[in-house]
């Protein structure tokens, strides 16, 4: 059977790959628990200074497996919460440097993740969409907050709320991604950008990290249970 998440360290540098390609990377609940995994230990390995966190050559992710998704939400309580969430809350908890890597498609929790990251990098051809409005639903993992503050309110409701795909340079554009490169150079550069961080002291890293992110914690965490309310 493939392994659907693979993780891999060097030199102080711990990558994340979701590895699903037949399904566009669609995330399960079992591939949300093993990223969360992963960023757990990451951030528990002195030797790791950086993660990267990629998809594959055609696909970032196409968003949740919806199957999978209801399957589990339909069951879900307060004691056995969603591995979405333990992902979320990993992704906000990780205080190393997480770098994105975006090639194909980045849809859904594909893009608004990216949101959550603290440097995004995209192939020319990557194309974007937050496609929740058109799917009967709300927006998640705290995107009602924070992508209103990368691109402003009414770039910010032009994206949710027509639900229309875009292109690395608009989700450049939009404050979404740092910088795009030719697809073909995309995850030797962001490799070679993981490895100049790691040359950078650790304990200036994790200050200016959690400095940065000081001031959006708590608001981030209120409205991921607001949507959450109202996604559900």
């Amino acid at each position: 059977m493939t392994e659907e998440i693979l993780t891999h360290e060097a030199k102080g540098i711990f990558t994340i790959q979701m590895n699903r390609p037949e399904k566009k990377n669609a995330i399960t609940q079992h591939m949300y628990a093993m990223m969360a995994e992963g960023l757990q230990t990451a951030d528990r390995d002195a030797a790791v200074r950086v993660v990267v966190l990629r998809g594959t050559r055609d696909d970032f992710s196409s968003g949740n497996d919806v199957n999978d998704f209801m399957a589990h939400a339909a069951c879900r309580t307060e004691d056995r919460p969603l591995a979405a969430f333990q992902f979320f809350e990993s992704m906000l908890e990780l205080r190393k440097p997480l770098i994105a890597a975006v090639q194909g498609h980045a849809i859904g929790i594909g893009t608004t993740m990216l949101l959550h990251c603290d440097l995004v990098y995209a192939g020319r051809s990557a194309t974007f969409g937050l496609p929740f409005v058109n799917l009967g639903l709300c927006p998640e993992f705290g995107s009602s907050l924070l992508l209103p503050r990368l691109a402003g309110q009414q770039r910010a409701a032009e994206l949710f709320l027509l639900g229309e795909t875009f292109t690395a340079d608009h989700a450049r554009s939009v404050g979404i991604v740092n910088r795009v490169f030719p697809d073909t150079e995309l995850i030797e550069t962001v490799m070679a950008i993981a490895s100049r961080l790691t040359q950078k002291s650790p304990a200036a890293l994790l200050a200016t990290k959690k400095l940065i992110k000081a001031h959006t914690r708590k608001a981030v965490r209120e409205a991921i249970e607001t949507e959450s309310q109202m996604f559900f």
